[in-house]
């Protein structure tokens, strides 16, 4: 079935995916692919469900927090689907010879390349992680940057389909706070003694 856009990679997406298909090797590449299953959205779906269920049988305060995570990991892995129904754009492996010979591998469907689902999940994420310290933010955030470029690495997704991903997915992680009261007032106090230490 036909989606109701096709969506066209930008200049510098083509050329970004030719400079590495031109430079891959297959160690990378495997090394890229597997970095790549940490955000995947069975894996987050399920740390997120495990940490809720987790906090809510020891009846933990922080709890709230767990079901906004587990509301975002959730709304961040149907999301993608949706628009993919909505927008075509081939992926970039697919446009490839000398790419798939030098390691790069075929990812999903053919013409779910927009958005990356991959970058919402991270997206959503490094949002959740925003009103930490920054001894937690940072590198929570550099995770998400870095496995959200493992997308782009292996050309499972041109660079605008990852940033505009990315970005989707901190929208809806914003968008769930009036839903959730994230982060609640619990959740603030913990923060605070947390920065002033």
């Amino acid at each position: 079935m036909m989606a109701l856009f096709r969506v066209k990679p930008a200049s510098i997406d083509e050329g970004l995916a030719n400079e590495i298909a031109s430079g891959a090797s297959p160690v990378p590449e495997e090394v890229a692919g597997g970095l790549s299953w940490g955000a995947d959205e069975h894996l987050l779906l399920g740390c997120a469900a495990a940490a809720w269920i987790a906090l809510t049988i020891s009846r933990s305060p922080l709890r709230p927090a767990s079901s906004h995570l587990l509301l975002v990991a959730a709304a961040s892995a149907a999301l993608p689907h949706g628009l993919k129904l909505v927008f075509d754009q081939v992926r970039p492996d697919r446009k490839t010879l000398r790419g798939h010979l030098h390691g790069i591998p075929l990812s999903g469907d053919r013409l779910d390349a927009f958005p990356s689902g991959h970058a919402v999940h991270m997206g959503a994420l490094a949002s959740v992680a925003s009103v930490l310290p920054p001894r937690y933010k940072l590198p929570i955030w550099g995770v998400a940057v870095g496995l959200s470029a493992t997308r782009v690495a292996i050309l499972a997704h041109w660079l605008s389909d990852v940033v505009v991903g990315f970005t989707i997915g901190a929208v809806l992680e914003r968008a769930a706070r009036r839903f959730t009261g994230y982060p609640d007032a619990y959740f603030r106090r913990v923060l605070s003694r947390g920065r002033k230490r």
